[in-house]
């Protein structure tokens, strides 16, 4: 009986996780379906022009201070490993091609799924609950089109930007600590960013700010769209939001970076940062 009631359990947990996934990908699609014709549309980019100020000005303060300690910590970290093998004056490159590669596109997905990502939840899944939705639809309005492309377009275009400024504050942050406090001449420390970071690192790290942005502004939208009703039912998306959006991330960014590694292997061969 027990086992019966468990295996019960686990197949309705899958049959809902497949259906689940499966609105997603419905959802999905009718997003894409409306994105190019959207992105054409003037009234498109006006709707789309205060989630620009909300996703690009109101979290760039937060991106700054992510960077700045970011790049503070790797430089205290790296240090004292550098110097004894003699190379301190390459720290640098340390610093900031991790934050090009890796840090800076996680962490500022990570920001803006955690400040915009949940605010676009909490903002379409008030307007599901309160029934705005089914009132565009009932005016002939698809709600995709006028609410989720705007979105998808504002988060997909600012995170890259974003990005450069946390690689940016970060790099600035490894420069303090190496020239200011640790003596480091500031001539080679910027002497060798610049014969170690190549156009594939910034490539990289592109790459990766444009699939993050896009998975977290589809992802924010679908949760608020189908979010259960009543106060609950939206604190949970929002939280759902976030948890799916960080795992996202991390998932993408492995198979992102293992794939651009080999292809970059295959390409140019091995690369030595020293």
């Amino acid at each position: 009986m027990v086992g019966e009631h468990l295996l019960s359990a686990i197949g309705a947990r899958t049959v809902a996780s497949v259906s689940a996934f499966g609105q997603f990908g419905v959802f999905g699609w009718q997003m894409i379906r409306w994105l190019l014709p959207g992105s054409l549309r003037l009234r498109t980019w006006v709707r789309a022009m205060p989630l620009f100020y909300e996703v690009g000005n109101r979290t760039l303060p937060v991106i700054m201070i992510t960077g700045t300690f970011v790049g503070l910590v790797l430089a205290v970290q790296s240090f004292d490993q550098l110097k004894a093998a003699g190379f301190e004056q390459r720290m640098g490159v340390l610093v900031t091609i991790t934050l090009v590669q890796e840090l800076g596109p996680v962490l500022a997905g990570v920001m803006v799924a955690g400040r915009v990502g949940g605010a676009l939840t909490a903002e379409l899944g008030t307007m599901r609950v309160t029934e705005q939705i089914s009132a565009l639809m009932v005016m002939g309005a698809d709600p995709i089109r006028h609410l989720v492309v705007p979105r998808f377009l504002a988060c997909l275009l600012l995170t890259p930007l974003l990005t450069f400024f946390c690689d940016l504050f970060g790099s600035v942050a490894g420069w303090f600590i190496a020239v200011q406090l640790k003596g480091i001449p500031s001539t080679p420390y910027w002497y060798y960013i610049a014969e170690a970071i190549e156009k594939w690192d910034v490539m990289v790290g592109f790459t990766k700010s444009i699939v993050f942005g896009g998975a977290i502004g589809v992802i924010a939208c679908y949760k608020g769209f189908h979010c259960r009703a009543g106060a609950e039912g939206v604190g949970r998306a929002c939280t759902e939001s976030f948890v799916v959006s960080f795992i996202t991330i991390l998932i993408t960014d492995f198979f992102i970076g293992y794939f651009l590694s080999g292809l970059y292997r295959g390409i140019y061969g091995f690369k030595s940062l020293v």
